[in-house]
């Protein structure tokens, strides 16, 4: 089952952006995950389905105009006991000749292509805490999947996998 305008659940996108064996990752000045590695994105805003959100916030921090993004599943977050959120996360694949040259310093902080091997390799604390556990999943599997952690003092302490059934328009 689809989900209609304003049925959707969580407020940020996040978007990876794939050439070959490497993401286009934003190093953020800012919090949330200030210092770290991550793929870009942002908040909707009102009456935004998540690939418009995740289409505009690609737009709006690399200045690349993404033709289509696919949904890959949902990472959310309860954060001890009391906050939770969540964000759909969606792939998109840039042409072989496409250029983009980093590092290229913007508001939000400095983007730059890291190799996938990079970004997963063991004990990369340059990279969210959340990355490794759900990227695997989002860049080699044909099913989407709620990613869940759970976390405690600014760790996460629980980490679960459950098949998402519903489609994201």
């Amino acid at each position: 089952m689809g989900m209609g305008g304003g049925m959707y659940m969580y407020n940020y996108t996040l978007c990876l952006i794939r050439q070959n064996h490497r993401l286009l990752m934003l190093n953020r000045d800012f919090a949330p995950t200030k210092g770290l590695w991550n793929g870009v994105g942002g908040k909707r805003e009102d009456n935004e389905t998540p690939l418009e959100c995740a289409l505009r916030e690609a737009f709006e921090e690399t200045g690349i105009e993404l033709k289509d993004a696919i949904f890959k599943g949902i990472v959310t977050w309860e954060v001890d006991g009391t906050f939770s959120g969540g964000m759909y996360v969606f792939l998109s694949e840039l042409p072989q000749d496409y250029v983009y040259v980093t590092p290229r310093k913007i508001n939000e902080g400095i983007l730059d292509w890291k190799s996938i091997d990079w970004i997963l390799s063991d004990d990369n604390f340059g990279v969210g805490e959340m990355i490794p556990l759900f990227l695997p999943k989002v860049l080699n599997s044909n099913e989407c999947y709620e990613h869940k952690c759970t976390i405690s003092n600014k760790k996460i302490t629980n980490y679960t996998l459950t098949p998402v059934h519903h489609v994201i328009d």
